[in-house]
């Protein structure tokens, strides 16, 4: 079965009575801005990788050519 339109505006009705639409706000906003900061840190790791990635690469070929002379 699953709940209808009916039921989740209820529920909704009832959780809005229960904490009260400022605590909801502020609930919503600390989410908000623990995804925002889940999603820059994921994003700045993988680019964190790619940059030693490359320079790992570059010291790779700085060390062939060390050798060479």
């Amino acid at each position: 079965m699953g709940l209808g339109w009916q039921e989740l505006l209820i529920v909704l009705i009832i959780v809005a009575l229960i904490f009260g639409t400022k605590k909801l706000r502020g609930i919503g906003s600390d989410l908000g801005g623990a995804v925002k900061g889940f999603k820059e840190s994921v994003s700045s790791d993988s680019s964190d990788d790619q940059t030693a990635d490359t320079n790992a690469h570059s010291e790779q070929h700085s060390d062939s050519d060390d050798k060479k002379e």
